[in-house]
């Protein structure tokens, strides 16, 4: 049995509106997890508690995730599968528009831009293009996401979701873990 390390915990704040997330990631050379609980206020006013683990592969590349807890008064859970053969998956029905996704994104957390910073290991300069299947938990559905990384430095990459109309410098630690999202999150201290 390979046994697990894990190699960063962190807690971010959230800029835009009350909330936090508590986060740890594990390695055990096969497989990573990255667990945690964002507590947050969403863009409608309703408090959420959602706790998440997404696995993946050794090389950062998402197999599942799983989501639950409370949005409002309600009670959710959601399941998100990938398969290289099969696709992706949620709450077990295919979703053929995310088929050319390799990350999952969780809308609610700065937790899974790890996957991307992980397995690209860009140079400064360098870029890459790295669409995902981002879930949001306000639409509840699985959606493509394109997204890029530019690594301007040791620490600092510029970020685009054209989509989404959003770009900013994201400020990484070593451990390829986003400590400032500007407006968005920040690692406490």
């Amino acid at each position: 049995m390979t046994a697990t390390h894990v190699f960063a915990t962190l807690i971010w704040r959230r800029l835009d509106r009350p909330g936090h997330d508590a986060f740890r990631v594990r390695h055990d050379g096969e497989r990573g997890r990255l667990e945690g609980c964002a507590i947050f206020r969403d863009e409608s006013g309703l408090t959420s508690r959602l706790s998440y683990e997404v696995v993946c592969d050794a090389r950062w590349h998402t197999r599942s995730a799983h989501i639950e807890g409370w949005v409002g008064d309600e009670d959710v859970c959601w399941s998100i599968l990938h398969d290289t053969q099969q696709g992706w998956q949620f709450n077990g029905t295919l979703v053929p528009s995310v088929t050319h996704c390799i990350d999952v994104d969780l809308g609610f957390t700065p937790a899974t831009n790890l996957l991307p910073l992980r397995r690209l290991r860009l140079a400064p300069g360098q870029q890459g293009e790295v669409p995902a299947a981002w879930f949001d938990p306000s639409t509840r559905r699985l959606q493509p996401l394109p997204q890029s990384y530019r690594r301007l430095d040791a620490s600092r990459y510029h970020y685009r979701a054209p989509t989404v109309g959003f770009e900013a410098e994201l400020q990484v630690g070593a451990e390829g873990l986003v400590h400032d999202y500007p407006g968005l999150w920040r690692a406490e201290p």
